[in-house]
């Protein structure tokens, strides 16, 4: 009975406490909330703001959107080739951040193919599909899993200021239509926004690769678990079976 019984009551105790302990990354910008009654009960669903779909070229050359990233968890920070300031530094730790996340194989390639990486050029009518190309050489960037953008500079700045609602500001000083800004901002996969970080903060960074990891083991709302809601009923059969081979063991031993 203890040897059915312990694995049992582990499994409640240490699903409680790790429940607890986890806190999955929040989410931002709610577009509204829906409250119904279920099983008695009123309750709320948040409706999250889903960022707009965008159709921008990459360092290759191609036009790319949302659907080319289908299901992938998102990192994406702004930069243009021309920043003499932070933009070297957001793309170096940007690098050291993909290359740090793995898919947990032992061995062959390890990269990690539910995460993707985007950087927005703010600077579009000079960053060419060529300046973005020379970027990606100079930083050795993997152009499979990280794509530098370009395209129209009104729907760039739509995606910074109305989409991810980012804090930005004057980049040089001089230009209020020139936005500038040091986050990192992380997406799941259906496009919610679900943190910022400083990207030359190395506390922050460490805080977005921890995040990271958490979105990679969120399931979705429609996908459940083999043993959601059949917990009772495990928990049922497991008591019947105990009943049922001590009652079995009861006549064997009457018998004997």
């Amino acid at each position: 009975m203890l040897a059915l019984l312990l694995p049992l009551i582990c499994y409640f105790v240490i699903k409680r406490y790790s429940d607890s302990a986890v806190v999955m990354p929040q989410h931002y910008y709610a577009d509204s909330v829906i409250s119904n009654t279920k099983n008695g009960k009123r309750v709320s669903d948040t409706i999250w703001h889903r960022i707009a779909d965008f159709s921008l070229i990459n360092q290759a050359g191609d036009r790319v959107s949302w659907k080319d990233m289908s299901g992938k968890i998102v990192v994406a920070d702004f930069f243009f080739t021309h920043c003499p300031t932070i933009c070297p530094g957001m793309t170096r730790n940007m690098k050291r951040l993909q290359e740090s996340i793995y898919n947990g194989q032992r061995v062959g390639d390890k990269t990690n193919q539910q995460v993707h990486f985007l950087s927005f050029s703010i600077d579009p009518e000079r960053d060419s599909v060529q300046r973005l190309k020379y970027w990606a050489d100079k930083y050795q960037i993997d152009p499979d899993q990280w794509w530098l953008l370009t395209g129209d500079k009104k729907k760039i700045y739509d995606l910074i200021l109305n989409e991810m609602k980012i804090p930005v500001e004057d980049g040089q000083g001089v230009d209020t239509s020139f936005m500038h800004t040091d986050h990192f901002v992380l997406l799941d996969s259906n496009h919610y926004v679900r943190g910022f970080y400083h990207g030359l903060d190395s506390t922050s960074l460490a805080k977005l690769s921890e995040d990271i990891v958490l979105l990679t083991l969120e399931k979705g709302k429609k996908e459940k678990s083999f043993f959601d809601g059949k917990l009772q009923l495990i928990a049922i059969v497991i008591l019947m079976t105990i009943m049922g081979v001590g009652l079995l063991l009861y006549f064997i031993r009457k018998k004997t």
